[in-house]
């Protein structure tokens, strides 16, 4: 398997001082750094398929720090977002921490805390990225089953046994044992507890 792409911070500021210093201490700390002026100079070169977080800034000319976020959130992405400004506005900060902000720092920011939040993010992001993988082959397994199997998983989660099962689709035993013996394998799982934990990762859940 091909190695995932190492996480890249990218710097989002209008201010080139901050940008540059913000770089250079990233770099200095061995982060790769992609910085950009502008809301609109990263969302087109952005791709989504990098992991990493945001450093951003909230207060900027056209597009600011606030509806950057807004438009990432709409196209799905959720990418952590570090918000930096120079005006202390807790109404803004308290806005940008509910639509998601990894967090949310006062400049001039202190090297240490912007590490540590850089860090954390990154974390943030790894795992998330790891939980959509995760959740991404359990619908592909999913996909696999015949709409027979899917009608037998669907009441082998809520707790049923083959019997009743059986009767509810007007079928014998036999033939819901071995669907049922199909969508373990399928679903590559070895009990039922485990394939209940897969199935309401996918919002099949017990009724």
């Amino acid at each position: 398997m091909t190695a995932p792409p190492a996480p890249t911070v990218f710097v989002v500021d209008d201010y080139g001082p901050v940008r540059s210093s913000i770089s250079r201490l990233l770099r200095a700390a061995g982060f790769a750094v992609a910085a950009f002026a502008s809301a609109e100079q990263f969302l087109a070169q952005y791709d989504p398929h990098m992991p990493g977080c945001l450093i951003l800034d909230l207060a900027m000319p056209t597009t600011d720090g606030l509806e950057l976020q807004r438009l990432l959130t709409e196209t799905g992405s959720a990418l952590p977002i570090i918000f930096l400004t120079g005006e202390g506005d807790i109404p803004k900060s308290v806005r940008a921490m509910k639509q998601g902000a990894s967090d949310f720092l006062t400049k001039p920011v202190n090297d240490e805390d912007l590490l540590a939040a850089v860090l954390a993010a990154i974390e943030k992001d790894r795992a998330l990225r790891r939980e959509q993988a995760e959740l991404s082959e359990v619908r592909t397994r999913l996909a696999t089953l015949t709409p027979r199997e899917r009608q037998v998983l669907e009441y082998v989660v809520t707790g049923k046994l083959n019997k009743q099962i059986a009767d509810d689709l007007g079928t014998v035993e036999q033939t819901v044992k071995v669907h049922r013996a199909r969508v373990m394998q399928k679903m590559r799982v070895q009990s039922v507890a485990e394939l209940v934990r897969l199935t309401e990762r996918c919002g099949i859940s017990r009724r």
